[in-house]
């Protein structure tokens, strides 16, 4: 079974961070949107639900790690200044 990649389960001690944001900054809902629809993606392939390349797979695991690296930034920036 693959492993669990959603933010909450990625960044535990941000939760409350993460639901802030979620509610107040759209640019950071829209990256965390579109790193929740990648991470299904994912998961579905690596389940047997979808098939694609490995290329493509690669991609969207590269692509999931840039978005996850900007949504943690975002969180410690929010951090930062409460």
């Amino acid at each position: 079974m693959p492993d669990k990649h959603d933010l909450h389960s990625e960044f535990p001690e941000y939760k409350e961070q993460i639901h802030q944001l979620k509610q107040h900054n759209n640019h950071f809902a829209v990256l965390f949107s579109r790193y929740h629809e990648i991470d299904h993606e994912i998961h579905r392939i690596e389940q047997g639900s979808e098939v694609c390349s490995d290329d493509y797979l690669e991609q969207q695991k590269l692509q999931r790690l840039h978005l996850k690296d900007d949504l943690y930034q975002m969180i410690k920036a929010a951090e930062a200044t409460a």
